[in-house]
């Protein structure tokens, strides 16, 4: 499996790093690093910024949720923000 570079690396430097194929050996050796370093703590997300999304379970026309997954990621984002637009628009009773 060949890795892809990443935009911020120059490919001089990608080319330049020499990493052979790890044997099994050195698989058969490899533990998590909880076990090899049990004083590091482990990571814990810490409190949300903003108040959370509430998650639903919504039914839509595919023709609606495929031509938002068009747009890529973070098209739940983006539909979100169309009906908070459309709520300012009709703004209840």
């Amino acid at each position: 499996m060949k890795k892809r570079k990443p935009e911020n690396i120059a490919q001089e430097d990608w080319d330049a790093v020499d990493s052979p194929p790890l044997s099994d050996s050195m698989l058969s050796a490899m533990k998590p690093v909880g076990e090899r370093h049990p004083e590091i703590p482990p990571r814990v997300r810490g409190p949300q910024k903003a108040p959370r999304k509430v998650p639903v379970a919504l039914r839509l026309d595919p023709a609606i949720v495929n031509a938002f997954r068009a747009t890529g990621p973070g098209w739940q984002s983006r539909v979100n923000a169309v009906l908070r637009d459309w709520l300012e628009e009709h703004k209840p009773a």
